[in-house]
């Protein structure tokens, strides 16, 4: 479908927000490390903090040579080639109504011609961190 003119153009504040922080990030602002991310989480409003708070967990148990980064102002996790594999979203910061764990393709979750990328997450509980201990093997194995 064509866009009409200017249509496209107005991004909102929260990606104004995203970019401005990525712009920051390659202008060599202070995004590798633990640091940056647990900042970044710790300045989240609840529940998104908690549900990054675990992630955050997660990867360190699951994937210790993943490192951790900003990416667009939010925690992601690479290689040690700076490749990110799989980055959280803040779902209060981008009003929606659910976080979002998601995965670039550096991790090769291919499953035949169609897989998924991201997962919503409104809530952590067993069963969810199963599926994203098994989902963060996959993408690094």
């Amino acid at each position: 479908m064509a866009k009409s003119k200017g249509e496209g153009k107005n991004f909102t504040e929260e990606e104004r927000s995203a970019m401005q922080e990525r712009v920051k990030e390659l202008r060599g602002g202070p995004v590798l490390g633990e640091k940056p991310v647990l900042d970044k989480i710790a300045s989240m409003q609840e529940p998104d903090r908690s549900i990054a708070k675990r992630i955050h967990e997660l990867i360190k148990e699951t994937a210790p040579a993943l490192l951790p980064r900003t990416w667009y102002g939010m925690p992601a996790y690479t290689t040690k080639e700076g490749k990110v594999v799989c980055f959280f979203q803040s779902g209060i910061q981008y009003k929606s109504r659910y976080c979002t764990f998601g995965f670039q393709d550096e991790a090769e979750l291919d499953e035949g011609n169609m897989w998924p990328t991201g997962f919503a997450v409104k809530e952590l509980g067993p069963s969810e961190e199963e599926k994203i201990v098994a989902l963060i093997i996959k993408a690094v194995h």
